[in-house]
């Protein structure tokens, strides 16, 4: 259980200093989705380092960049840890491929999300089950979605805690922690991808532009897949 005590300390603490507090506060059931990207990265690295006792996972949606999959071999292979990888289901997949498109997600907003629905918040939903702390890598100024979240929350439908330790990090601090680290990162990032997601729904960013302006840069909506949504 999280007091108001307990959410006031944490935002006082650094995200290493956080994590171990959070580590320490529950004795299992704490889970870290990370989708490789820089600020997954840095939280990645905090974890292994510190050798916490926090499950890390990744989610296959079947339709990443090759990078990523390069990234997660050089992780597993620096930290001596296995990530745990999810897959969507087959069925589903196969369903809405044969009904509607291999890219369907072109044609509509709704379809779009469909897919994220699929590939995503489908097989999120099974890597949550039965975890207590859910930890994330989202930061407040990536979008307006997320300029007011909390540093932790209780996500009421999914009945567990949301701790995001960098949501008051900003750009540069990201960075400097990579870089101080020497911790790996996607290559992709010094082509212009910064929110990398899946290969055909992301673009390269031009100089000025939104970090998560090159997702599903062809609508016009809240940048979301559902996975951050309530």
């Amino acid at each position: 259980m999280i007091s108001k005590e307990d959410a006031d300390t944490l935002k006082q603490l650094s995200a290493e200093e956080g994590l171990k507090f959070i580590s320490a506060k529950f004795s299992e059931g704490i889970v870290f989705s990370t989708s490789l990207g820089q600020e997954d990265q840095v939280i990645t690295d905090i974890i292994f380092k510190n050798q916490l006792p926090i499950k890390v996972f990744t989610l296959d949606t079947g339709r990443l960049f090759y990078e990523h999959y390069e990234l997660l071999s050089q992780n597993n292979s620096r930290y001596k840890i296995k990530t745990e990888v999810y897959f969507p289901e087959s069925s589903d997949v196969e369903k809405y491929v044969n009904e509607k498109g291999i890219n369907a997600f072109y044609h509509s907003i709704e379809n779009r999300k469909e897919c994220c629905f699929i590939r995503k918040v489908k097989p999120l939903n099974r890597a949550l089950e039965n975890a207590t702390v859910w930890i994330t890598g989202l930061r407040s100024e990536q979008s307006e979605n997320r300029e007011h979240m909390p540093i932790i929350e209780w996500d009421d439908e999914r009945k567990l805690y949301k701790y995001n330790p960098l949501i008051h990090w900003n750009y540069q601090e990201v960075l400097e922690y990579l870089e101080r680290n020497k911790v790996q990162e996607l290559s992709l990032h010094k082509k212009g991808f910064i929110s990398v997601g899946c290969q055909p729904c992301t673009r390269a960013i031009e100089p000025g532009e939104n970090p998560r302006a090159g997702r599903w840069w062809w609508e016009n909506s809240h940048k979301e897949c559902g996975l951050h949504t309530h």
